[in-house]
């Protein structure tokens, strides 16, 4: 019970200690965000193209 006290405890430690809110500096979220909806309109592109029975 000891180990699982002291890994929880180190757990804490380290979620308390990030200083940038977990964020990457390279990584903008507009250019995330617009990239994952244009992936997700090129799949909707796809699948339309691909049921031609409607």
């Amino acid at each position: 019970m000891s180990s699982l006290h002291t890994a929880a405890a180190h757990l804490v430690t380290l979620a308390q200690g990030s200083e940038h809110g977990g964020n990457h500096e390279s990584l903008n979220p507009y250019l995330t965000g617009g990239g994952a909806l244009l992936a997700l309109l090129l799949l909707l592109w796809v699948t339309t193209r691909f049921n031609r029975d409607r």
